[in-house]
């Protein structure tokens, strides 16, 4: 295995694994001992970190995907001096503690991603590697001069998401990217022979990555790997590490036992005895692998030391505080549009505010899933990125839809305003990305046109009915569905403004009027407001979002011609609207008023604005898939229009 210190770590991490797992009575030991040689390794001779900095910009990245085994970067995270205590290894999976089942961005220092779902840490490294490509062609090696490495899994290589990231990775010739594939040849379910048998080495192969087998737990091997790794500075390397989960054990290595439930005391003290570690102590750490590990980090201090000076030496350090910093809306000069601007869908006003927002903010930057013209998503003039030239503001990532929003994610992570756009009924495609976006308060924005039944004739495989609500489910997701041009520019300042999430912006692929706004006051940034309001005394509030305002628009002035009061409320987004104060919504919204909703899309989930009494509310929507017709005919037959609208009020108020 190496030399004695060698040894004294890796067994050192594997003890501390096995500890913390059976005090939980929960988690993964398996994995952490099976990559404790290559993690040591990595952590020892190669990773480039700082303790005292986590956030260090230059510093190299690490990303445990194979998140489960957990205790693995958390052992590390302790040993080199990261803010993670012993008491805090002993509270693992445990209420309120710094050492969660998963490593969770933001929660624990030194932790670059949050990793649950497999594949979604491959796919980020991409994405902090294309980063770093960008970042390394604008400012150059003197500021930019990073790795990023991860320790993959069998389940990771198994998720098809890690296949597109792959594929993108190798297609860009993302070099400074470095997998370790913990090839350990167990899943849950029993050996890798029952589900996967290919040969993954070819595969990677073919996606353009330099590959490399070798013995996983001999550090000779490792290292030289590394190195090898390290020399391909221009396409991505995977490194196939043959290894043993729950290496050590006498009774459970090379078994799936080992890879979701403690070992056992037994198994434990059994283990603890063949390692020559003392079989009655727990949470053990010798005082030379704690000294060892912690000058480790020495190389560290050293480059972030130089790297500080270099930056403040460096005429481009102007140019760097503006691409990280934080942008601000006032900064972009927004487009404004007239009221007599007719016909403009939103898709078309958003592509002059994504223009106009590349033109103020360095650092905003991304592209569509092979939908580019017809997202509205590439700046005018702006220049693609491509494997032989960094420099452009537009990426191209293919009909990759899940990677997309996975790579964002990674993007965002290393301090970009990554964006990306597709239909909206291909969220389906992207949506644990997004989930995990909210979850770490990342904030990428989401382009998402074509946004209902009214894209018309390619029919209801391609027309969103339930993804605006799915959307709204996420938690720390703002979506915005503007009605108009203007509040198409509205919802572009929202999301800019936000740092602490990520936005969907849903957009029409058909044009619609922009409207005169009635002067009470509010705006889409708000999330609702009052459009236009009613002349005659108030009888009814029409509460519309997207297209479906020019239906509400339309019923409101048949009604006000018959004497009835209607107000309309555009209702861009309901987590804005819910953010603002009481006396601001029951100013848009009046109690008492009877309400109709009307949106092309599932009326499940209405009742938070219309209430649960029918007597007092009414939905306009569509409880069904759509079909495949022009846009008009679809609006009548599906009961989506003004006559919809006018029927479902005369209900609630008796015709």
């Amino acid at each position: 295995m190496g030399t004695t210190i060698e040894r004294l770590s890796v067994n050192t991490i594997k003890g501390l694994a096995m500890d913390a797992v059976q005090a939980a009575n929960s988690g993964h030991p398996g994995m952490p001992m099976g990559t404790a040689d290559l993690a040591y390794v990595l952590w020892s001779e190669f990773l480039v970190h700082d303790p005292v900095e986590p956030q260090w910009p230059n510093r190299d990245r690490f990303v445990l995907s194979a998140g489960h085994g957990s205790m693995l970067i958390y052992s590390l995270l302790h040993l080199t001096g990261y803010p993670l205590s012993l008491d805090d290894l002993k509270a693992f999976r445990q209420w309120d503690s710094a050492t969660p089942g998963h490593p969770e961005y933001g929660h624990t220092a030194g932790v670059e991603t949050t990793t649950g779902p497999l594949g979604q840490g491959f796919c980020n490294g991409v994405g902090m590697a294309l980063a770093e490509r960008v970042a390394r062609q604008r400012f150059g090696a003197e500021l930019c001069d990073h790795w990023v490495y991860a320790i993959v899994s069998d389940g990771d290589l198994m998720e098809g998401v890690s296949a597109e990231a792959a594929s993108f990775a190798g297609h860009l010739g993302l070099g400074r990217l470095v997998y370790l594939y913990d090839d350990n040849h167990i899943t849950i379910d029993g050996t890798t022979d029952i589900s996967f048998t290919e040969d993954r080495a070819a595969r990677f192969a073919a996606y353009g990555w330099h590959v490399q087998t070798i013995d996983g737990h001999d550090h000779a091997a490792i290292r030289a790997a590394i190195e090898a790794a390290r020399a391909e500075t221009d396409r991505p390397s995977l490194i196939c590490c043959r290894t043993h989960i729950g290496h050590s054990s006498p009774n459970k290595q090379d078994t799936s036992s080992s890879h979701g439930s403690p070992l056992g005391p037994e198994e434990i003290r059994l283990t603890k005895q063949g390692l020559g570690m003392d079989p009655d102590a727990q949470f053990a750490i010798p005082d030379e692998v704690a000294a060892h590990m912690r000058a480790s980090t020495a190389r560290g201090a050293e480059a972030r030391a130089t790297w500080t000076e270099q930056l403040a030496a460096s005429p481009k350090q102007a140019d760097w505080d503006a691409y990280y910093a934080t942008p601000s809306v006032d900064d972009v000069d927004w487009p404004t549009f007239d009221v007599t601007e007719k016909g403009l869908a939103t898709r078309k006003a958003s592509a002059k505010c994504v223009t106009a927002i590349s033109q103020a903010v360095p650092g905003f930057l991304g592209g569509s899933a092979d939908l580019a013209g017809s997202n509205g998503s590439t700046p005018a003039g702006a220049a693609a990125v491509t494997a032989g030239d960094f420099s452009g503001r537009v990426i191209h990532f293919g009909v990759r839809e899940h990677g997309m929003a996975s790579v964002c994610n990674g993007m965002a992570l290393s301090g970009m305003r990554p964006y990306c756009a597709t239909f909206l009924v291909f969220h389906d495609y992207m949506r644990p990305a997004c989930r995990l976006a909210a979850l770490m308060g990342l904030p990428v924005i989401y382009i998402y046109t074509h946004d209902s039944v009214f894209l018309g004739e390619d029919g209801p495989t391609h027309q969103p009915v339930e993804h605006l609500m799915a959307l709204r489910t996420i938690p720390n997701m703002v979506t915005l569905r503007p009605a108009d041009s203007t509040e198409t520019a509205d919802a572009w300042r929202a999301a800019l403004a936000r740092t602490d999430g990520p936005t969907a912006i849903c957009l029409t692929r058909q044009g619609l009027p922009n409207y005169a706004r009635d002067g009470a006051g509010g705006d889409a940034t708000q999330g609702g407001y009052v459009l236009k309001d009613a002349d005659a005394a108030l009888k009814v509030v029409l509460i519309a979002t997207g297209s479906e305002v020019a239906a509400a628009m339309e019923a409101r002035g048949r009604l006000e011609a018959r004497g009835v009061g209607a107000r309309v409320v555009s209702l861009a987004s309901w987590e804005l609207f819910d953010a603002q104060s009481a006396e601001y919504r029951a100013g848009v919204l009046p109690a008492g008023v009877p309400r109709v909703s009307v949106e092309a899309g599932r009326t499940f989930g209405w009742e938070r604005y219309i209430g649960a009494d029918p007597a007092q509310g009414a939905a306009v929507g569509l409880d069904r898939f759509g079909a495949s017709a022009p846009a008009k005919i679809l609006s009548a037959k599906l009961g989506l229009d003004a006559d919809a609208v006018v029927a479902a009020v005369d209900g609630l108020l008796g015709a």
